[in-house]
């Protein structure tokens, strides 16, 4: 073939050929080496749990409460827990009410379902924290009372 109907590459094309190699043999080699399922595990993020083993996070605190709720018969959905929890704190597990009137007698309200002191003592759930700040003590003492005033946390759709 004569030379002048050779194709020729340019010098571009060639070192955008060497950086896409050098891109996918830097990508491949985290690969190297991870056959096992520890190896693709170590590298993944970490989840926070609850000492049970449930996510630490709301949906995690309501699902340990329902389980905790089954086994001492305490009524109440996902849903009748998410609602209230919601209009309360907002999903703040450190949140205290400063102003109401609980407040202004000195007993504020507070933690997810916002439970006075002496309500969370009353109706504090064997197997759970004595912590009112605690997500899963405070939503099982607050489905616990609601239980017994309301019939369930499920009935309740307003402050209560």
């Amino acid at each position: 073939m004569p030379a002048a109907a050779r194709l020729r590459r340019t010098r571009t094309t060639r070192h955008a050929r060497t950086l896409a190699a050098a891109c996918a043999a830097a990508l491949a080699l985290p690969l190297i080496g991870a056959t096992g399922a520890s190896a693709a595990t170590a590298a993944a993020p970490t989840v926070g749990t609850t000492p049970a083993g449930y996510p630490d996070n709301l949906d995690g605190w309501i699902r340990e409460s329902l389980a905790i709720m089954a086994e001492k018969k305490i009524p109440g959905t996902y849903n009748g827990i998410h609602r209230n929890i919601i209009r309360e704190s907002s999903g703040n597990p450190a949140a205290i009410n400063l102003w109401d009137s609980n407040a202004a007698k000195g007993i504020p309200s507070k933690g997810l379902l916002q439970v006075i002191d002496p309500t969370f003592n009353a109706y504090h759930v064997d197997g759970t924290s004595f912590d009112i700040y605690d997500p899963v003590a405070n939503i099982t003492a607050a489905c616990n009372y609601a239980a017994d005033r309301y019939g369930s946390i499920d009935n309740v759709f307003g402050a209560y």
